[in-house]
């Protein structure tokens, strides 16, 4: 068998260790004589599965304890409707940060449950480069402020999280969470579609402060009433099961590489080396702002966009896979989330730098 580096956005790749143990479980979990996939949801097995993934993400992210982890469906995108359904909570309007196509689909999104005060936008940038936060135009009176802490598509990421005082903070963290240390307290809410540094498709998780639980819109359905989820530990209807194991066993590789200041650490080398090639020539375009490029998804371009073609299909035949850039913005799109190890960064570079000698 051979695998490739996948550079996907999502689904992405998820670490070869923790791919080999759910092969070895997949009949038999642990003597249970059932796969994952066949157990109740309030079976013992089950559950010893569920309590072990928060617990460890408890861990590794140092969640306070006045703060509930909800493992949930529907993906951040159905996050975008089910936040202000629980976090309006009777307040106008809520404060929301546009940085590119993930934070319009937020916004847009909120504006069904209520109003939406757009405090700064990268509209006028082309989207490349995040809002001075001097320049932000906040409402103390908002329910909440939405942020996108990396935008996936755009390649763009906050390089410190924004103080906005006393209105609670929130994020969608889906492309970097668990990939440099957060400080869990400075927000009301977290939440993240799983399928980028987590594990599979299906699981979104939320991380919420206890005092924002409660006081949901009456058109919230039951399932996505962010008490209703909490109070029942996660179990009110049956959750993604296989992915909040999967999850849980990325959370166990994780703890043993090292935790999140290892994975910071090991990002941190991935991203200076490909941004140093692209840097060293002006045969790549590198069009967002240096201080916010992404350290999860590098967007770059070809000069010549003829030859994009020929470059995704030499990459593709030395196993570096899906590394076309997303239809709105095209060009190309390196994800280099936290299973990809710097190997698969290397022999990127090293074919970008046989294909510029051969293109130059």
């Amino acid at each position: 068998m051979t695998r490739v580096f996948n550079f996907s956005p999502g689904p992405a790749a998820l670490p070869e260790e923790v791919l080999r143990t759910a092969a070895a479980e997949m009949l038999d979990w642990q003597g249970s004589g059932l796969s994952v996939m066949e157990m109740s949801h309030r079976g013992k097995e089950f559950m010893s599965i569920a309590a072990e993934a928060e617990s460890l993400l408890r861990e590794l992210l140092a969640v306070p304890a006045n703060y509930r982890i909800l493992f949930m469906q529907g993906g951040a995108l159905a996050e975008n409707a089910i936040l202000p359904m629980n976090l309006l909570r009777g307040r106008a309007s809520a404060d929301y940060v546009d940085t590119g196509e993930w934070s319009k689909k937020s916004l847009a999104e909120a504006r069904r449950y209520g109003g939406v005060n757009i405090v700064a936008s990268g509209q006028d940038s082309g989207y490349t480069r995040i809002p001075d936060r001097a320049d932000w135009r906040l409402d103390p009176q908002a329910a909440y402020v939405h942020i996108c802490s990396n935008e996936t598509i755009g390649g763009l990421q906050y390089p410190e999280y924004p103080d906005v005082g006393d209105v609670p903070l929130v994020a969608d963290v889906s492309s970097d969470i668990l990939s440099r240390p957060l400080d869990v307290s400075r927000f009301g809410a977290l939440y993240g579609g799983a399928q980028k540094n987590i594990g599979p498709s299906g699981l979104t998780l939320v991380i919420l402060r206890e005092d924002l639980l409660g006081g949901a819109l009456p058109c919230t359905p039951t399932a996505f009433d962010y008490k209703v989820v909490a109070d029942n530990g996660s179990m009110y209807n049956t959750p993604p099961t296989y992915s909040w194991y999967i999850a849980g066993l990325v959370f166990k590789w994780l703890k043993a590489q090292g935790g999140v200041a290892e994975m910071a650490r090991r990002n941190d080398a991935k991203a200076a080396l490909l941004y140093g090639t692209l840097d060293a020539s002006d045969f790549w375009l590198k069009p967002v702002a240096r201080e916010h490029r992404s350290k999860m998804n590098v967007v770059f371009r070809l000069q010549d966009e003829s030859l994009d073609e020929a470059f995704l299909a030499g990459a593709k035949a030395r196993g570096l896979v899906q590394l076309k850039g997303h239809r709105v913005v095209g060009g190309m799109r390196a994800s280099i989330y936290n299973a990809m190890p710097i190997e698969g960064v290397q022999a990127l570079v090293d074919w970008m730098r046989e294909f510029e000698r051969s293109h130059g």
